[in-house]
């Protein structure tokens, strides 16, 4: 099968035009998604990861509930963002001059009351808009996308910048898509809502070809992270390197890229950098 085009089956030919037309390569990602059951052996199998992905949700959806949101203290906070690897090391020297009830105030307009998802792009863009602009911020797209994702993991797809982003014209899509001169292209596709709705969807119709058929969110996460770690992989390990210095284990980026390293549970101490250089300890999650 040289490349999958699966999604919306059975709408009507306006309807799928509307929508971005993602040509993806299905060898790519069968590589991938047996690289994914290889290396996962090695640590307790897939399920072990599924159960972790799980969890993070779970810490993030009771931190920023309707209920508890409104309280969300600093403290809480920066333990959310180590679990946010392209956030985690930057934040920390923002924080230091930043107002809690102002990031709180930020949030609550971020994750907004809206059910269809329709005004996505607008709150995203909102929210970025609130910090300074430029490129040591460009994580604050990160911070908003992870936050909707892991609050409602059905209602929004993971839209980070390193499964898609337009402007570097870098990210999972692109290492995916079916096209020999690849190397050399700059693939038009928007880095919007509709399009990660778009590639969830192809994913999740490739995971259930597969026979994967419980927690497709979560599969559809973690094989989006495996074909990213296939990447840097790939590239010698370059991207991020200062965040990846350790010598790593075969899914070791696959953790990065979902955040799933972002505390030791024997110390609690995080890999979210204080401005003093330090890590944040989060004692309170180990004993949970």
């Amino acid at each position: 099968m040289p490349a999958l085009n699966i999604f919306n089956r059975g709408e009507t030919e306006g309807e799928v035009s509307a929508r971005p037309v993602l040509e993806l390569s299905g060898p790519r990602l069968r590589q991938s998604f047996e690289r994914l059951l290889n290396n996962a052996e090695e640590h307790g199998g897939v399920e072990a990861y599924i159960q972790g992905i799980g969890f993070k949700a779970s810490v993030f959806q009771e931190a920023l509930s309707e209920k508890n949101l409104p309280d969300l203290d600093e403290k809480t906070f920066i333990g959310l963002c180590a679990f946010i690897a392209p956030v985690r090391r930057r934040i920390g020297k923002w924080m230091k001059g930043s107002d809690i009830t102002a990031v709180r105030n930020r949030i609550q307009a971020l994750l907004g009351d809206a059910t269809d998802g329709a005004d996505t792009d607008a709150r995203i863009q909102a929210f970025c808009a609130t910090f300074p602009d430029g490129g040591k911020y460009r994580w604050v797209r990160d911070l908003a996308a992870e936050l909707l994702h892991w609050t409602n993991p059905e209602q929004y797809p993971l839209m980070t910048r390193w499964v898609w982003d337009l402007k570097a014209n870098t990210g999972v899509i692109r290492e995916i898509w079916h096209a020999p001169d690849i190397d050399h292209m700059s693939l038009d596709v928007p880095d919007t809502y509709e399009t990660f709705l778009v590639l969830r969807e192809e994913l999740s119709q490739f995971l259930a070809d597969n026979g994967v058929f419980r927690d497709m969110l979560f599969y559809v996460d973690l094989l989006t992270a495996q074909i990213y770690a296939d990447y840097i992989c790939e590239q010698g390990g370059t991207y991020l390197k200062t965040d990846f210095s350790s010598e790593i284990d075969p899914m070791e980026y696959t953790r990065r890229m979902l955040g799933l390293d972002g505390v030791d549970v024997e110390s609690g101490r995080t890999r979210m950098k204080l401005p003093d250089g330090g890590r944040y300890t989060m004692p309170e999650l180990v004993d949970c």
